[in-house]
């Protein structure tokens, strides 16, 4: 893989570590200013269900890393391919089912980084 299509790969690596972190630990804090179309109301309430998401992106994460660790050329971007293609099936389901925002602040980097491992 080029360097471009690794520091993409780490961009959205690092954009799940703070997903994690939102969905985990401040959910009730700094989630409620970033998902304003919730009433406040609903942060304690889903507290664990945003945790179990922010688990699930920091698998994704953990994955993208992975990638990047990887010795073996072919090995490292299958493993990137499939992880981006996970972030963006989750960034467009999130922006049909949540909030539209999240199809260019999670699949759009992804996409781009997807990008640059199939064309480099």
């Amino acid at each position: 893989m080029n360097l471009i299509a690794k520091i993409l790969i780490a961009i959205v690596a690092i954009e799940h570590l703070y997903i994690l972190w939102l969905e985990m630990f401040a959910w009730t804090t700094a989630g409620k200013r970033t998902f304003k179309s919730m009433s406040a109301d609903m942060f304690e309430k889903t507290k664990s269900l945003a945790a179990n998401q922010g688990l699930y992106n920091g698998f994704l994460s953990a994955g993208l890393i992975w990638s990047l660790v990887i010795t073996d050329d072919a090995w490292s971007e299958n493993i990137a391919i499939f992880f981006l293609g996970c972030v963006i099936v989750a960034g467009l389901y999130g922006a049909m089912t949540v909030q539209k925002s999240i199809l260019f602040v999670q699949a759009l980097p992804a996409a781009a980084a997807l990008a640059a491992v199939l064309i480099f």
